[in-house]
């Protein structure tokens, strides 16, 4: 009898999308079960992540694991053909760093760049503008961050490299683009076209009214408030 391995996710969440793109890049077959974040959380979401009640959880042989970044390093751990971590530990160490930046700085402030109000925005642009700028250094001329293959600062990237641009094209902003950042830019191309990435992406023409949706029911209301 195989391995059991389930991911809890959500289809348009860029956390949930970590887990499983790590799994296929590790070749390791799992069962996905789509959870309805916004309505009627499963029994079974709420047994395996009591504490925070949400997506993603990775359960390996009946044993829940929690948050993207704590799942990424398990399956790192546990399977170990394939690696998306460096070996060195200085280079992991610094991976490390880069996964933490992009969790703390550039996806939050770039997300609150794109839902901010008019008279917010170009602060908390300028802002994430920044913080670009100080990721983008961390390729130094390489095809992605983990080198010549996809490493764990990617996968976690991703939510800047793809997700953010679909919400930027909604909102008609220019956050991400080529002629601000050409190597950031490149690399989020390069990224969406490997095919065991674009295979797993959400679909772009399903996540844009999605996001659309969930824009106009923040602005609606915050226009309440």
């Amino acid at each position: 009898m195989g391995e059991e391995v389930k991911v809890f996710g959500y289809w348009a969440s860029p956390y949930s999308y970590r887990a499983e793109l790590a799994l296929k890049l590790k070749g390791v077959s799992y069962e996905y079960i789509n959870e309805d974040i916004f309505g009627n959380k499963s029994d079974l979401l709420l047994k395996y992540n009591p504490v925070h009640k949400k997506v993603p959880v990775l359960l390996h042989n009946g044993k829940p694991i929690v948050e993207s970044v704590v799942i990424l390093e398990y399956i790192e751990e546990t399977w170990k053909h394939n690696p998306y971590l460096p070996q060195d530990p200085y280079d992991k160490a610094t991976a490390r760093f880069w996964i933490k930046f992009i969790d703390e700085k550039c996806f939050p402030t770039l997300w609150l760049a794109a839902w901010s109000s008019e008279n917010e925005r170009e602060k908390v642009t300028n802002e994430a503008c920044e913080y670009m700028k100080t990721l983008e250094s961390a390729l130094n001329g390489k095809k992605f961050f983990g080198g010549e293959t996809i490493g764990m600062v990617d996968i976690v990237a991703s939510s800047v490299g793809y997700f953010i641009r679909v919400t930027q094209e909604i909102m008609g902003l220019n956050l991400l683009s080529a002629d601000k950042f050409p190597q950031l830019f490149q690399w989020s191309e390069d990224f969406a076209n490997c095919s065991i990435v674009k295979e797993s992406l959400p679909p772009r023409d399903k996540l844009l009214p999605f996001v659309k949706g969930l824009i106009a029911k923040y602005q609606q209301d915050n226009a309440k408030a």
